[in-house]
């Protein structure tokens, strides 16, 4: 098995259009979405179809995706 190599996707909330908007320089590759989960899962596919034309040294089963998140913390509600 190939050595693991890992990208970081930059994520935040849009609060106004309700969106997770993340992007990678690595691949690179930018989406929105919904959830974190559907951004990590629309980031995914096109990370795996960029690797061949941006890092064609990289297998894909080695490829991991890191998702580091901000948003604005909300107060608890009682």
């Amino acid at each position: 098995m190939s050595r693991p190599v890992i990208f970081t996707i930059s994520a935040s909330w849009d609060q106004e259009a309700s969106v997770w908007s993340g992007h990678c320089d690595d691949i690179p590759a930018a989406a929105d979405a919904p959830t974190s989960d559907e951004l990590l899962q629309k980031i995914s596919e096109m990370a795996l179809d960029l690797l061949p034309d941006n890092h064609p040294d990289i297998a894909p089963e080695s490829l991991y995706l890191q998702i580091t998140a901000l948003r604005e913390a909300e107060p608890a509600t009682s």
